[in-house]
């Protein structure tokens, strides 16, 4: 049987793969297990995006967790990093959120935070799914009645504690500023409006409209055309995308060209070597990162590690060496000085803010970093092994030797989806397209 848990949580389509039985289980799990390792009676805070099936399996946590004798504050819709700054300030056992990030509406998701904000280490999530496997089994737990019962707490004002966290993140105000807003009619929809007219900027928004089944849809940060137009239409400073949890965040300069995660990396690099405040001059960025920003990191005098893909492993590094500045080019960006997590509306204020400092249009930050052409194709697949096929082996090695040192091959099975990513990068883009199309090819053959 497959770990019940991903790179990111437990996921699958709602109400197909993640059941409200399962939900429940995972539920009366968490409270187990925070019972043993903590209080007896648990407090776990939870959050949800705006997807249909949010309300329902929330209903299923909530139910889990009082059966086992937990207690609950619910925050309703907020964004994820919302979730990890709150657990540890209420000091609750744990935080849940209830989202699928930047996936359709269908899917949806369920991932755990400590109470001190931080994800759950993979052994700890290990417990929880052995927890779970002995509820399906044999549920032979205790079940608390009569005054044991604990109570769920609704909480919306929680929301408000959150936005005036991150307003404090910067010492900058953006009065003047016409910013372009799109939320992915997601998490942050409320939020990040509030945020950006507290601030003094002038907002144009979109995807601030959700109903169930429009989070992501032609919108957001995995969606980021219509920003790109409407940005260059009002002759705004700069666009911001979130996606439908918010722990993301792209942007879009006043020319309409895209600001990915790597660029906005080496805006604040160079924003926080200045002033003093990135040791040792280090970024810490995965194997995704673009030739280009390891060149654009080097020449402005930084370093960079990398890591596998995941900003848990991001996290993980900054942690154990003390950096503050990390994340990966999908736009997940820790500042550990504020966070403990990937967080978008705080990534969107360090971008502002650079700007401010610098007096720099969003442009000539953008310009800093020269990205090469790169290729990335997914495939569908039913078993993942198929990157460890010696055809497909044998199709990489001749791609890198077809490349030699001009470029790169990499290629990784999806830790949320039932994908292969395909990812070539070099300086010429047409070779790029042929030599992923080869691999592609190959990994359908040895699939089908």
């Amino acid at each position: 049987m497959s770990r019940l848990f991903g790179t990111d949580g437990v996921r699958g389509k709602a109400n197909l793969e993640l059941t409200p039985e399962l939900a429940y289980k995972l539920g009366r799990a968490a409270a187990i297990y925070f019972g043993k390792h903590g209080k007896s009676a648990p407090t776990i805070l939870i959050g949800r995006d705006t997807r249909i099936s949010g309300e329902m399996l929330e209903a299923s946590l909530v139910a889990g967790i009082c059966s086992a004798g937990g207690r609950v504050i619910l925050a309703g819709i907020i964004p994820t990093p919302a979730i990890a700054y709150l657990a540890k300030k209420l000091e609750t056992q744990a935080g849940i959120v209830i989202s699928a990030s930047h996936n359709p509406f269908y899917d949806n998701g369920i991932k755990f935070f400590g109470g001190n904000g931080y994800k759950l280490p993979d052994a700890t999530e290990d417990e929880i799914e052995d927890i779970v496997k002995q509820i399906a089994s044999n549920d032979d737990f205790a079940r608390p009645t009569d005054d044991k019962l604990c109570h769920v707490e609704y909480r919306h004002s929680l929301l408000q504690d959150y936005i005036n966290f991150v307003l404090n993140t910067t010492d900058k105000r953006f009065d003047g500023m016409k910013i372009v807003l799109d939320c992915a009619n997601g998490a942050a929809y409320e939020a990040m409006p509030a945020v950006l007219k507290k601030l003094g900027a002038e907002v144009i928004e979109f995807g601030v409209t959700p109903n169930g089944i429009n989070i992501n849809d032609k919108c957001g940060s995995t969606h980021i055309e219509n920003l790109q137009r409407t940005v260059v239409y009002h002759q705004a400073d700069i666009g911001i995308a979130h996606d439908g949890d918010a722990d993301r965040c792209l942007c879009v300069d006043e020319k309409g060209n895209i600001i990915d995660g790597d660029h906005i990396l080496v805006m604040c690099a160079i924003d926080m070597m200045k002033a003093g405040k990135l040791p040792q001059n280090t970024v810490v960025t995965t194997v995704m990162a673009n030739i280009g920003f390891r060149q654009a990191i080097s020449n402005l005098g930084g370093k960079f590690e990398v890591t596998k893909v995941g900003d848990r492993y991001v996290l993980e590094n900054m942690i154990k060496n003390g950096y503050r500045l990390g994340g990966e080019q999908s736009g997940h960006i820790i500042f550990t000085d504020y966070s403990t997590t990937g967080d978008g509306l705080i990534t969107a204020l360090q971008v502002l803010t650079a700007m401010k400092r610098s007096n720099k249009k969003a442009s000539e930050l953008n310009e800093l970093m020269t990205t090469y052409p790169q290729v990335l194709l997914n495939v569908t697949v039913k078993d993942k092994k198929a990157c460890d096929n010696d055809a497909v082996k044998v199709a990489i090695h001749d791609a890198e030797q077809e490349l030699g040192e001009s470029g790169r091959i990499l290629v990784r099975a999806s830790g949320t989806e039932p994908l292969i990513r395909v990812m070539a990068e070099g300086p010429d883009q047409e070779q790029l397209e042929i030599i992923c199309r080869r691999i592609v090819s190959v990994i359908e053959s040895v699939t089908n």
